[in-house]
């Protein structure tokens, strides 16, 4: 990949000095091609420490990426959702230990009727995804999309294993959370969470927005060896699980940077914010008990799945909606917390939080890579990090 211009790799914002290694990664990353726009985020003890953005907004490099500059993050929206379950369960708003069938009665069908509304989030209801195929609109039929999930078998006996569920589990999550509360996960976000944090961090973003939103491009090479490579096991079966998962919409993969991606509110993928709010929620879950309690930090931290994965087809772990921490795993590990809880994003982006650290971390960019998990680009920041910290 060709570099960027030498002006790409001006950084803007701020970064204390015992973080310096930080930044010195972030620019080493802008200046390696490897990025068109980016922005890093630390929060360390309720302080935003570290607050970085470079590069470009647009595939042609005339737009610099602002300091309100916002993208799409894909899944890394999951443990933003979580963190909305967390709250709500801490306000007595929703029962994560009922059954599924308790705030969505049409979902028991075909063999789910026991399902807990927990094993949505740990990836354990065996609903990765619709094995008949739907129209490409369909993925912006809220309606549509839950009928056709009430009705699926699952992939498996829940409970017995669990299986990432990549985008299916914004749908399932989404629908118990609007019927247990009477609103979307979106409109909790918005009006809950956001206006507490100052987060600027969006579940169906108003069209008033879009002029901030950096335009996606595509990855332009395959993962490292040894890391996975989804395209490729797609193109080898398209009647595989995973490619269910992944192409059933078929616009799924498609839609990044339409308008209607931008609006959908998909709590599994289509959160748009920038590194400066993933760091924010997840710092206030460590820092501040008045946002979550020290018993929601504890479920936030507590493994539910664990062991090969039914999708994925690697070992993952799974807390309530998390991914947990797998040290010197290089497709899933962040750092070295022993108790780290978060979510990565495809095409790059991280969001994670490190209660032993005081730490909420987040790393978004625009330049897609290859990697489904945990990105090389966002895993050096990550280490340049715990470089930095002496206690």
């Amino acid at each position: 990949m060709a570099s960027l211009p030498d002006s790409s790799t001006v950084i803007h914002g701020t970064c204390d000095p015992e973080y310096i290694e930080v930044k010195q990664q972030f620019e080493r990353n802008m200046a390696s091609g490897s990025e068109l726009g980016a922005a890093v985020a630390i929060m360390r003890h309720g302080t935003l420490v570290v607050d970085l953005w470079a590069g470009y907004t647009d595939k042609k490099q005339t737009t610099p990426w602002e300091r309100d500059s916002i993208v799409a993050v894909f899944s890394a929206t999951k443990g933003v959702t979580s963190l909305c379950v967390q709250h709500a369960i801490d306000n007595g708003l929703l029962d994560v230990e009922k059954k599924t069938t308790h705030f969505w009665p049409e979902f028991g069908r075909n063999g789910k009727k026991d399902i807990p509304v927990a094993w949505l989030l740990c990836h354990k209801s065996g609903l990765a995804a619709l094995r008949d195929p739907v129209e490409e609109s369909a993925l912006f039929d809220w309606e549509y999309m839950v009928g056709r999930f009430a009705e699926e078998r699952p992939w498996w006996k829940p409970g017995s294993t669990h299986g990432y569920h990549m985008v299916s589990s914004g749908w399932l999550i989404g629908e118990v959370f609007k019927r247990a509360l009477g609103c979307s996960v979106g409109e909790y976000l918005r009006n809950e969470l956001a206006p507490m944090l100052g987060m600027d961090f969006h579940l169906g973003l108003p069209d008033s927005e879009f002029s901030r939103v950096a335009q996606l491009r595509a990855p332009t090479e395959p993962p490292a060896e040894g890391r996975i490579y989804l395209s490729k096991r797609i193109m080898a079966d398209r009647e595989s699980l995973i490619s269910k998962a992944l192409l059933n919409p078929p616009t799924i993969l498609s839609s990044a940077n339409w308008d209607e991606w931008r609006r959908l509110e998909l709590p599994s993928a289509s959160g748009h914010g920038n590194a400066r709010a993933l760091a924010t929620l997840y710092g206030a879950a460590v820092n501040n008990t008045q946002f979550i309690s020290e018993q929601a930090l504890q479920r936030c931290t507590q493994e539910h799945s664990s062991g090969m994965d039914y999708v994925l087809e690697i070992p993952t772990r799974f807390g309530p909606g998390f991914m947990l921490q797998q040290l010197d795993d290089i497709e899933t590990g962040f750092g070295t917390g022993q108790r780290a809880f978060g979510h990565p994003g495809s095409g790059g982006s991280l969001g994670f939080a490190d209660p032993e650290k005081g730490l909420g971390f987040g790393y978004v960019m625009n330049q897609m890579g290859s990697y489904a998990m945990v990105d090389p680009r966002a895993r050096s920041l990550v280490d340049a990090l715990y470089r930095s910290i002496k206690s």
